[in-house]
C-alpha cells in the first residue's frame, strides 16, 4: 500500500506541476482573475469546494507537525499551491516509512515542525504570485 500511495502521490504531484505550467504559459494567472469567467457559479462553486478540502487537510497537518512555525508555512503553501503542497507534504510522510512499515506512522506520527519543505513551497508560492 505504502508503494502505490507513493506513485498516487508523485503522479499527482507531477501531473500538478505539468498543467499549471501549461496553463500558465497559455494564460496568466492575474489575467484569469481579471476575466469574466471567474465570476461563473460553477467556478465560484468549485473554488469553494478546492478550499474546504485543503483547510480539511491542513487540519489534519496542523495536528501533526508541532511547531508553529511549520503550522504556518504549511497552511501557506496548501492554500496557495494547493495540491501540489498536499501531494509534497504525503510524499514526505511517505518516504519516511520503510515500503513494509505500517500506514498508521504516516497518518498517525506527529512531527516535531519541520520548517525547510513548507518554508520552500511557501517562498516559491510567493514568488509564482509576485510573478503572474
Amino acid at each position: 500500500m505504502i508503494w502505490f500511495l507513493r506513485i498516487l502521490f508523485s503522479v499527482v504531484l507531477g501531473s500538478m506541476l505539468w498543467v499549471t505550467t501549461w496553463a500558465s504559459l497559455h494564460q496568466p494567472l492575474g489575467e484569469f482573475a481579471r476575466g469574466a469567467v471567474i465570476r461563473d457559479p460553477w467556478v465560484i462553486a468549485t473554488m469553494f469546494d478546492t478550499y474546504w478540502a485543503f483547510t480539511a487537510v491542513f487540519v489534519w497537518v496542523a495536528w501533526k507537525e508541532q511547531s508553529i512555525a511549520a503550522r504556518v508555512l504549511w497552511f501557506l503553501a496548501v492554500m496557495a499551491l494547493g495540491n501540489v503542497a498536499i501531494a509534497s507534504y504525503l510524499l514526505r510522510e511517505l518516504l519516511a516509512v520503510p515500503a513494509g512499515g505500517p500506514l498508521a506512522d504516516v497518518f498517525a506520527r506527529r512531527n516535531p515542525g519541520r520548517t525547510l519543505l513548507p518554508g520552500l513551497l511557501a517562498a516559491a508560492a510567493v514568488a509564482v504570485y509576485l510573478l503572474a
